[in-house]
């Protein structure tokens, strides 16, 4: 008796395989042009370098928010491993400055990363995913650095999206005059968290005023630029 013949092999057709390729354009276009000049370039000017049509670029991203999370979703995991990283050195005090030196670098070297760290995107679930184990790993990495004795007692999480905001300030006025001056502000941020240096501070933000904050960002940016 012979054998049934095997199944027939899926066949990608011609239309798949040039939506794919249109994929690829749009996300490649859409990464170097929000690191270039961040995340309020038009989407008709994405299109347009992407060599697409608007209506294939919304039929893939319907939003903007989804063309931000899915052009920065490598980062954005990036971003979450470097806390893992961070907790792997043996001195904690010197693992949190190395992480808060890397995440600003990461804002300085892409204008479009440097604003969506301080924004929110409820509905990209792997995208807050990957930001959710970034804060539970910087929170340990927190804690650790305080036990070391290195870390001033009272700082607290909700104290790195001020920074980034800070450092995010600073480069979109800076970047082409004065490309190195960030550097200048993250190490007074990080010799102001030391524990042997520590003055009195007022009372930080609570979690949801910070949460608040990052999501009004998010609303004024796709307000403004859609």
């Amino acid at each position: 008796m012979s054998s049934p013949p095997a199944p027939e092999a899926p066949r990608h057709t011609g239309l798949r395989i040039d939506a794919e390729r249109n994929r690829q354009r749009i996300l490649t276009v859409a990464r170097e042009t929000f690191a270039t000049h961040g995340i309020d370039v038009p989407m008709e000017e994405i299109a347009r370098r992407a060599g697409v049509g608007v209506g294939t670029l919304y039929r893939r991203y319907p939003t903007r928010g989804d063309l931000v999370t899915a052009a920065f979703a490598t980062k954005m995991y990036a971003y979450a491993d470097a806390a893992r990283q961070a907790l792997t050195d043996p001195d904690p005090w010197h693992g949190f400055c190395t992480y808060v030196e890397q995440i600003c670098a990461m804002q300085a070297g892409d204008r479009g990363f440097t604003t969506v760290l301080t924004m929110t995107f409820p509905t990209a679930k792997q995208f807050e995913a990957d930001r959710s184990r970034a804060f539970a790993d910087f929170t340990t990495l927190i804690d650790r650095a305080k036990a070391a004795g290195g870390l001033r007692a009272d700082f607290v999480t909700e104290d790195m999206p001020v920074f980034l905001m800070a450092n995010a300030g600073v480069l979109t006025v800076t970047s082409d005059a004065a490309p190195d001056v960030w550097r200048r502000l993250v190490g007074y941020l990080i010799q102001a968290c030391a524990a042997r240096t520590a003055q009195p501070l007022p009372d930080p933000p609570a979690p949801r005023q910070m949460y608040r904050a990052m999501l009004r960002a998010t609303h004024h940016q796709r307000a403004g630029k859609r």
